[in-house]
């Protein structure tokens, strides 16, 4: 080919090396560019019409072929066509078309301005594509936050066990992340949006274009300022690397975590077989390889970026053919961004959560180490000491190998004085999570709020899409989520003075373990009776445990009918029903507290020691003629001591 067959070649005599020809051509990279550059010259086609370069039936005749060319061209046919650029392309294939024709069409425009506009055009049009699938992947999260919003994980620093969040907390954090990438692709638009068609060379075109007629035929919001920076900037490319690099950290550390989770030492999800691979040697592994792929491909999306800003790096103005590298980069980058957040959304569609395991690995750790510590300080300790005592008392823990919640009061109080029985019902998990409620916070209920809101905020997006007048879907989204913030701050458990309206519920309770020989049987009339002495535990408005203070003679009593309803154990609530009765009995000035239980341990915990049975009062022996085990008793007498 010598360089007269090139858009160039009337300065050439002499042809081209075939191997400059090669290193040249940008063909098998801006073919990608073939509808745009319809697009383009379409409109400037128009736009030659008006300022009179082409009539009426030029200008019909040259879009006809032009819309024949964008239905039939192919990648094969482009690519083998041997032409320079996509420009050359299009314009080769017009005048075969149109004949001499289509040679008018290059009037007043540069290939300068043409590639520059063409590739603005992609990258609006794949900035829609890119949007479109954060949205999707967002829903999914979502999706998976509501569904996992009360599943307690371990939340981890420096990867050692923290404190417990929950996995719609953990799944929320990536939503952030998403709508940060969301609004660099927006900004990164709104900024690009602007057309340089009709910039010439450098200089502008010579002839009397409308350009910002010509900009909103193409779908812009307005014309390039300044000609010459028109076709030297490449701002918009370097933006949509860089909103990919990032995007694409969020995406590789997303996919680690989920492959700890996935890991067997961890076990908290397990990943589904169309996202997964086996070994070729071992035939019991599952890989996260599309985890791994996604974690991987950020390298090369940073080399994108790299190398725009170092090809760009000192460049004078105006188009330089180091320019050309542009678009290499760009693609790879924005189609391994875009391609990867696909596959994150179908990881998260066939995903299950372990919430067995999350909530075993939460409660090892000590992860409730810093609500003991909060505890002192709540009794008037320093931080500082507070996180002191803490800390002994998680060595002595480790060298114990038990749970802190494990710990009887004693064993406690040996570290420090100010601890009482009501410690333990902060340091249950549901504890932990419920005192985070501020914004943001874990706290089941925080977690619904930025559910709803994130509801509503898609409603009104909706709505703006619309062109609605009336938000009835964002009134509807805000309504749900109060109703879901209601309902759940009814869950938070609280114990109080029994009424007569519990009467039929604590009868309930006290019938399971009576049956089962763990109380005393009391009739409903019974109960009604002793009401005054009952407290119960309730959750979700409902009561859920009961316990009663019989009082002997003065300073003595005895916790009687202590039982928790089965479907709800598990939350604390026997420990914060013996706290309360305990509370109630140093108001009332009692010496001691009195109780004969199957399970010492829970008591011990609770600051109960063991006592002779012996030496119990004649009355409180007396009951235990009701008992169906009288004959064969297991029950151990403890007693609690107020100082």
């Amino acid at each position: 080919m010598t360089a007269k067959g090139a858009l160039w070649g009337g300065r050439f005599s002499g042809a081209a090396d075939s191997r400059f020809k090669l290193f040249n051509d940008s063909l098998p990279v801006d073919y990608r560019l073939v509808q745009q550059d319809i697009t383009g010259s379409i409109a400037w086609a128009g736009a030659l019409q008006q300022v009179g370069v082409l009539d009426e039936l030029e200008h019909g005749s040259l879009v006809k072929a032009l819309h024949e060319l964008s239905e039939s061209v192919t990648d094969e046919q482009i690519l083998s066509s041997g032409a320079e650029d996509i420009h050359s392309f299009v314009e080769g294939a017009l005048i075969e078309k149109v004949g001499d024709l289509g040679k008018k069409l290059h009037t007043g425009r540069s290939r300068n301005d043409q590639v520059a506009t063409d590739l603005k055009l992609w990258c609006k049009d794949q900035g829609e594509q890119l949007i479109e699938a954060l949205v999707r992947l967002q829903q999914q999260l979502l999706s998976l936050a509501q569904q996992e919003a009360q599943t307690v994980l371990p939340g981890y620093t420096h990867l050692q066990r923290a404190q417990p969040i929950t996995f719609g907390h953990w799944c929320l954090a990536y939503v952030e992340m998403l709508e940060r990438d969301l609004t660099r692709v927006k900004d990164a638009l709104a900024r690009l949006d602007r057309c340089p068609l009709g910039s010439g060379a450098l200089a502008g075109t010579a002839y009397p274009v409308d350009r910002q007629a010509l900009a909103h035929a193409l779908g812009f919001a307005s014309a390039t300022a300044n000609s010459l920076d028109a076709v030297s900037d490449r701002d918009h490319v370097v933006e949509l690397c860089s909103a990919a690099s990032t995007a694409m950290m969020h995406l590789s550390r997303f996919a680690e975590d989920l492959i700890f989770y996935n890991s067997g030492e961890a076990g908290f999800i397990e990943l589904s077989d169309a996202v997964t691979s086996g070994s070729s040697l071992m035939p019991q592994k599952k890989n996260p390889d599309a985890l791994e792929l996604i974690r991987g491909k950020a390298g090369r999306v940073y080399g994108a970026l790299i190398g725009i800003l170092t090809t760009m790096k000192a460049l004078p103005m105006a188009y330089n053919k180091d320019m050309q590298e542009d678009k290499e980069g760009l693609f790879d980058a924005l189609d391994t961004w875009l391609a990867c957040t696909e596959m994150a959304t179908l990881v998260l569609d066939g995903l299950k959560v372990n919430s067995q395991r999350t909530l075993a690995a939460a409660q090892q750790g000590y992860a409730n180490a810093t609500e003991l510590a909060d505890y002192l300080v709540s009794k008037g300790m320093p931080f500082r000491e507070a996180h002191h005592v803490v800390g002994e008392v998680v060595v002595a823990a480790i060298a114990a190998q038990k749970a802190l919640e494990d710990f009887t009061l004693p064993e406690l109080q040996a570290f420090s004085g100010v601890i009482q029985s009501d410690v333990f019902q902060h340091l249950t998990i549901d504890a932990c999570l419920a005192k985070r409620d501020t914004l943001g916070g874990t706290a089941l209920i925080q977690v619904e709020q930025a559910l709803g809101n994130r509801e509503a905020k898609e409603a009104v997006a909706e709505h703006d899409a619309l062109g609605g007048t009336a938000p009835e879907q964002v009134l509807h989204a805000l309504d749900t989520s109060q109703q879901r913030l209601n309902a759940h701050k009814a869950e938070i458990l609280k114990v109080r003075n029994a009424k007569l309206s519990d009467v039929d519920a604590i009868h309930r309770i006290n019938a399971y373990w009576a049956d089962k020989g763990d109380t005393l049987p009391r009739s409903r009339d019974d109960v009604l009776k002793d009401i005054l002495d009952f407290s119960v535990a309730e959750q979700e408005g409902q009561v859920v445990g009961c316990a009663s203070l019989y009082i002997y003679e003065t300073g003595l009593a005895e916790m009687r009918s202590v039982g928790i309803d089965p479907n709800h154990h598990g939350a604390g609530q026997g420990r914060a029903l013996v706290d309360y009765m305990l509370q109630r009995g140093r108001e009332l000035e009692l010496q001691r507290v009195i109780v004969l239980t199957r399970v010492p341990g829970f008591f011990g915990k609770l600051g109960f020691l063991r006592t002779d049975m012996a030496g119990l009062p004649e009355k409180v022996i007396k009951d235990c003629e009701l008992c169906p085990r009288k004959h064969a008793c297991d029950e151990v007498a403890m007693e609690y001591r107020f100082d």
